[in-house]
């Protein structure tokens, strides 16, 4: 009787109970009905095409290529494993000072040299993902706030928010400017969150831009980065696509405004990863780039949650210092990551669908409004809805993305051979023509029962 009247207890924390991870959105929805069906050219031609995952697989031939000449860089090899103990046993949280050297370095070089990066400023993490929530649980508390342009990335919600209680508050942009941020609109969302007794700290932003794929520019970045500083703010930059630019202009690091911007340094932070640059997800390395000696102790420490493997440093320490290597790398993604968005927006255009024009990433953003039976999200899921199962195509749909505008959608591009891009844009091409008939068909009812 006693037990019966005690209060229910919880078996689970709050967050294994809550649904913060974000798994249930259509960003990952999108995933799921691939992977229940996924294409193949031969075992599954009729099965779902992944256009919602941003991987980088046009050069993997040019990291299988150096791996082949060069195989005292992995310690499974004959010709390296007599670097096997030593690596093998390195566990310093701080990481191989060579791996920080060449990262540091690297990272200079995608910046075009225009800003340098001191190694012992780098710190690892398990990803972009585990550096993004490193680095906000080093810069706020749970309530508080940080400003995010969007449209952006939907696993933010997930990386950012999930574990750290933070919130993240969106600053909408639209098509009328091509969705570039201003000033204006970084101010009003400040002023009202302020109104609203929201302790805002800081800015977030992506550049190049994910799902956009384009690039900030000097003169917006110099501005907002005026902004933070005038407000005393976190500006934290997520510039894990900064080696994919493949159109001008060229891209603009918050690293090399800050040179000529009255700034304080303690504020700024740069995310970074080589999972989209150099197409190696799987090695899972995350850079935290801090101006902040308190920030850059404090995320080493609890870099020891994710570290990156020793054997992976060791292999891209030795990649990455290979100047020609790289310069051969970063030139030829670039001209292969442009051939492929050529042959996608060149084919899209061909049957009336546009899309903003990009620079840079792994993605394009595709304009289909004239699509949709009224100009509303519940129409924009409709729609996606019907690609995903009739057309079989996961791309991810403006929304889930916060973007306010309805009808707009990710297609990401450079994770798929040439002949499944031409399978995608055959689908792609029937879906548009069928669906212009039933548009006709319906107008002309609608007209019909007027007259």
């Amino acid at each position: 009787m006693e037990f019966a009247s005690e209060k229910k207890r919880e078996i689970l924390s709050s967050i294994a109970r809550n649904d913060g991870h974000g798994e249930h959105s259509p960003y990952f929805d999108g995933w799921k009905a691939y992977d229940r069906n996924p294409f193949h050219p031969t075992q599954n031609p009729d099965g779902v095409i992944q256009m919602g995952l941003a991987e980088n697989q046009l050069s993997f031939d040019l990291i299988e290529e150096w791996i082949k000449n060069n195989p005292t860089a992995s310690i499974c090899t004959p010709a390296g494993v007599g670097k096997f103990k030593d690596v093998a046993n390195f566990q310093d949280y701080h990481g191989l000072m060579e791996f920080r050297q060449a990262v540091a370095k690297f990272m200079g070089r995608v910046r075009r040299g225009k800003a340098t990066f001191d190694p012992n400023h780098v710190v690892m993490s398990g990803g972009a993902t585990g550096a993004s929530e490193t680095l906000i649980f080093c810069l706020a508390n749970p309530g508080d706030a940080f400003l995010v342009p969007s449209p952006y990335y939907p696993a933010f919600d997930r990386d950012i928010r999930w574990r750290t209680g933070v919130r993240l508050i969106p600053v909408p942009c639209d098509s009328s400017n091509n969705f570039q941020v201003t000033l204006a609109q970084m101010e009003s969302a400040y002023t009202k969150a302020i109104e609203a007794n929201i302790n805002v700290k800081g800015v977030i932003l992506t550049n190049p831009s994910n799902p956009l794929g384009i690039t900030l520019s000097k003169e917006t970045l110099t501005s907002l980065l005026s902004f933070t500083f005038e407000k005393n703010l976190h500006m934290v930059c997520d510039e894990i696509y900064s080696a994919t630019v493949f159109n001008s202009p060229a891209f603009t690091s918050i690293s090399e405004v800050m040179q000529e911007t009255e700034c304080n340094p303690d504020l700024v932070h740069i995310i970074y990863s080589l999972s989209k640059d150099l197409g190696l997800p799987g090695f899972r390395v995350g850079i935290i780039y801090s101006y902040n000696d308190q920030v850059v102790n404090c995320a080493r420490k609890m870099s020891s949650f994710g570290l990156v493997s020793s054997q992976s440093q060791h292999l891209l320490a030795s990649m990455l210092s290979d100047e020609v290597f790289v310069k051969k790398f970063l030139e030829e993604s670039s001209r292969r990551l442009a051939k492929r968005y050529s042959r996608f927006v060149e084919g899209l255009k061909q049957e009336g669908i546009h899309c903003l024009e990009g620079n840079a990433g792994l993605f394009f953003w595709m304009d289909l409004r004239h699509l949709l039976k009224e100009p509303t999200h519940d129409a924009e899921m409709e729609l996606w809805r019907v690609i995903i199962k009739d057309v079989k195509l996961n791309v991810s749909p403006g929304s889930s993305f916060h973007c306010t505008e309805p009808g707009f959608f990710r297609v990401c591009f450079a994770n798929m051979d040439d002949h499944t891009v031409e399978v995608a844009l055959k689908r792609i091409k029937e879906f548009v023509s069928n669906a212009m008939e039933v548009a006709m068909l319906r107008n002309t009812g609608e007209r019909g029962i007027s007259a």
